[in-house]
């Protein structure tokens, strides 16, 4: 079995990113590994700014990117805090465009050993075992992929 160096930890801010992240961190913290956090600003929010844009000059796409960040940064920082990961070697990576496309090559370009993922993410659609996004992970990941569920509280 190789070591694991780098551990990716998918976290979209739903309800199940509190689990994910505190899951990688543990993991992370017994291998001694690196944990990058991975958030994708997705490329259909993009095309509604764009459109939004186009019409109102008060509204631009590199601002509402920045924007996101900032924002996105805070409560990531927060859940970090949170899940009691601040000790570890951390880095937080943003990505544009189409979740599954963007956290495939997030994966590559960052050497990844390991990707933690929650079964469901932002869209938490009714009565669907796994997001698109988690299904297309599942299907087409290169490393192992853990699938992080929330636990049930009875």
């Amino acid at each position: 079995m190789e070591s694991i160096n780098k551990i990716m930890a998918a976290i979209d801010l739903s309800d199940y990113s509190f689990e994910t992240l505190k899951y990688a961190a543990d993991l992370a913290g017994v291998c001694n590994a690196e944990l990058i956090i991975v958030n994708v600003i997705n490329q259909k929010d993009i095309d509604s700014i764009q459109k939004i844009a186009t019409i109102s000059s008060g509204i631009s796409v590199a601002h509402y990117i920045e924007e996101q960040k900032g924002d996105r940064s805070i409560r990531i920082e927060k859940l970090m805090v949170e899940a009691s990961c601040t000790n570890l070697s951390t880095r937080i990576v943003f990505c544009i465009g189409y979740p599954f496309v963007e956290l495939s090559k997030a994966v590559k370009d960052e050497g990844a050993d390991l990707f933690v993922m929650g079964a469901k993410g932002r869209s938490n659609i009714a009565n669907v075992l796994f997001g698109s996004t988690a299904e297309k992970m599942f299907r087409r990941c290169q490393i192992p992929l853990l699938s992080i569920r929330r636990r049930n509280e009875k």
